[in-house]
């Protein structure tokens, strides 16, 4: 079974009240809960985590690579545009993963436009909301089902 786990970074513990005119109004736990309903409707296992410590996720990363987990959906949140650890964990993992962003980082604060992880991810999906996580976690199951069909050929 293809196992996905949705990483979300520091501060996504208070989506619902954290700048709701930024990061909109649903909660971590009803995001993470249509993630769920997803997985289920695709026969897909779902893990998700949630840290506010840099240390957590990259220990997160690489208890992924010991687990043999498939793919990585990522929201760093600010270790996006700082964390060099996370990169090479994800470096030392080789996990396939989709940065995903809430908001567009793109018409923020020019700090946000740069990120330590877009250039090894498969791909980056940003400003839609929770529907950035949705659109990520559909990706994740297209590219692993393309994934097991080369492999069988």
């Amino acid at each position: 079974m293809t196992t996905i786990l949705v990483l979300h970074g520091p501060n996504l513990n208070l989506l619902g009240t954290r700048e709701p005119e930024v990061y909109g109004s649903d909660t971590l736990a009803s995001i993470n809960q249509r993630l769920g309903q997803m997985a289920e409707q695709n026969g897909v296992q779902l893990q998700t985590f949630q840290s506010n410590s840099e240390g957590e996720i990259v220990s997160r990363i690489q208890q992924a690579g010991a687990e043999q987990v498939d793919f990585i959906i990522i929201n760093p949140a600010a270790y996006t545009h700082t964390s060099v650890a996370i990169r090479d964990a994800f470096l030392a993992t080789r996990i396939p993963f989709i940065e995903t962003h809430l908001s567009n980082v793109y018409a923020r604060e020019e700090f946000r436009m740069n990120s330590y992880l877009s250039d090894l991810a498969i791909g980056v999906i940003g400003g839609f909301g929770k529907n950035s996580y949705l659109l990520a976690f559909e990706a994740a199951i297209i590219h692993c089902k393309q994934s097991v069909k080369k492999r069988a050929e």
